[in-house]
């Protein structure tokens, strides 16, 4: 770390933090990173949602495009608004943090990587819908939809809060509005209630 030490002590003390773990899970490796406004749950599902650093690192370099579906994709996660993309994105831009996450986890030239940073591991992952990317719209019977997005999360979805090409289903309940509409549009799978509540093994609408 000899190049970086005194031209950089934000880098410097990132470097160190984490170097210091060897083996870092991706949402624990994320937090430490100290990216503005993002906070152990934030980092939780940001992992949750890209499940490796390199599928992370690659997807938020593409999201410095405002108009990219990688920026799109990223929005889409639930709570994950503007300003916290924004600061990922730019986070992501600066050339010596990018150089120093590199430093720290690839191997070259016969040198190990520094860190180890394990793929994200879903909780449950016989779950039918484990790992699957699912909106909730419209107004449900069964429960509410902050109850269902939490159910959802305990079977290892991804929730997200809009529609997208990532998107795997689409949960309708009534008066689904725009959500629903742009889910057809783009030809995505949209499910009644009584058809996730069977999804997932919950039997039938009270």
């Amino acid at each position: 770390m000899k190049g970086w030490r005194g031209k950089n002590k934000r880098a410097n003390k990132l470097f160190e933090a984490i170097a210091r773990a060897r083996t870092i899970s991706l949402d624990r490796f994320i937090y430490a990173l100290g990216i503005r406004q993002v906070g152990e749950a934030t980092a939780r599902l940001l992992a949750r949602h890209y499940h490796t650093l390199t599928n992370w690192r690659n997807s938020m370099e593409k999201a410095s495009d405002p108009d990219s579906e990688a920026r799109k994709d990223l929005l889409s996660i639930n709570g994950i608004g503007e300003s916290v993309a924004e600061d990922i994105v730019s986070f992501f831009s600066e050339k010596q943090i990018q150089d120093i996450l590199d430093q720290l986890t690839n191997s070259s030239h016969g040198r190990r990587a520094l860190v180890t940073v394990t793929d994200f591991e879903l909780s449950e992952t016989a779950s039918p819908i484990a790992g699957k990317t699912i909106v909730f719209t419209g107004t449900l019977e069964s429960m509410s939809r902050a109850e269902a997005k939490a159910l959802a999360e305990r079977m290892g979805a991804n929730v997200a809060s809009s529609v997208s090409k990532k998107t795997d289903y689409v949960v309708a309940g009534h008066e689904a509005g725009s959500k629903e509409k742009e889910a057809r549009k783009i030809g995505l799978t949209i499910l009644a209630e009584q058809q996730w509540l069977e999804l997932i093994g919950k039997g039938q609408v009270s």
